[in-house]
């Protein structure tokens, strides 16, 4: 994927993606601290929010604070399940790119009725309805995205939170500009035409890895891309059950696999299911490899960014216009008041 080529620079999604390492290396770690010295005196983050705005950003955030051993619980849900639970302890950050998605205004609206005081508002644009009734809201840098897809907005997301998490807990953020030169590495490297090929013809995509956003996310972004039906497979989820419905038409894509379960998984799904398996890594496996830079505790950045490339290659492959999906919405539940 390239700006070079008119194939590619006609789709203001492949533009917004090409932004992002731009976006990265510009991120400035201390824009959190206004929010991060009122979030600090609650026990612990809920971090919530409605398809992308929630999937990378929250999750990576949770695998991030556990990973560090950060003592500031970490708990991710969507919002209209949120309004079962009780929240008084947590600081609550509420993101939504348009500031106008319904489930996220009657979550928060519903808080400060009862009086919650680390309310706040994650959005991309100024003006908006949850920026009038957050405690504080921080607009994201990276500007309004015109592709329904959201990409630039997700990655800014997850460094938010990444650097609230570690401001609070006193770690720097730091090697931004090489993740950024390793994200466009990601973006413009060249796909085998023979993998595109597998995964264009493919009945259903699905996405296996780590519960840390990524493998999620991109399978939410393959029905928006592709138009082909996808789904997540947690861990090692597709090993467990699953295969009993898979076929020979099928692919997976496995995000940074597992060392230690990959004949498992040549085993129950290319041997036995007849399945192609093809793995984003930063080394070779025993599958077909898409090989990726390796971004150390910014690794998921990079494999987020390279799975676009994948799917953008892939919807070009099959002619599909990748602006104009029939039916999803930029704003998928908007709130239009009362």
């Amino acid at each position: 994927m390239n700006l070079k080529e008119e194939k590619y620079n006609k789709y203001a999604l492949v533009r917004e993606m090409m932004e992002t390492p731009s976006i990265i290396r510009a991120f400035d770690p201390e824009s959190v601290k206004h929010i991060a010295d009122k979030a600090a005196a609650k026990k612990g983050l809920f971090l919530t929010g409605e398809g992308s705005s929630r999937i990378f950003p929250a999750k990576r955030a949770i695998q991030r604070s556990l990973q560090k051993s950060f003592t500031k619980p970490v708990v991710t849900e969507g919002s209209t399940q949120a309004m079962e639970y009780s929240l008084k302890d947590f600081a609550v950050f509420a993101a939504s790119n348009s500031g106008q998605t319904k489930e996220v205004i009657r979550l928060v609206t519903a808080l400060k009725k009862e009086k919650h005081d680390a309310v706040f508002g994650l959005t991309a644009n100024k003006g908006t309805k949850l920026g009038d009734i957050a405690d504080a809201t921080h607009v994201l840098t990276c500007g309004k995205e015109d592709a329904v897809a959201a990409t630039k907005s997700v990655v800014e997301q997850g460094m938010f939170y990444d650097s609230l998490l570690r401001k609070i807990h006193g770690v720097k953020m730091e090697g931004l500009k090489k993740l950024g030169d390793q994200t466009e590495e990601a973006l413009t490297l060249k796909i085998d035409p023979a993998i595109t090929n597998i995964i264009k013809n493919a009945s259903i995509i699905y996405f296996a890895g780590r519960n840390n956003g990524v493998a999620e996310e991109l399978a939410l972004k393959t029905n928006e891309i592709t138009r082909k039906k996808s789904a997540y497979l947690e861990g090692t989820f597709a090993v467990h059950g699953i295969e009993e419905v898979m076929d020979k038409s099928e692919v997976l894509i496995w995000i940074d696999p597992f060392d230690a379960e990959q004949e498992k998984f040549n085993e129950c799904l290319v041997k036995g299911v007849g399945m192609n398996i093809i793995a984003v890594s930063t080394k070779k496996t025993i599958f077909p490899t898409i090989i990726i830079p390796d971004g150390g505790e910014h690794a998921e950045y990079v494999q987020l960014t390279a799975g676009w490339n994948i799917l953008v290659e892939t919807g070009i492959a099959l002619g599909i216009n990748l602006d104009k999906p029939v039916r999803a919405r930029k704003v998928g539940n908007e709130y239009m008041g009362g």
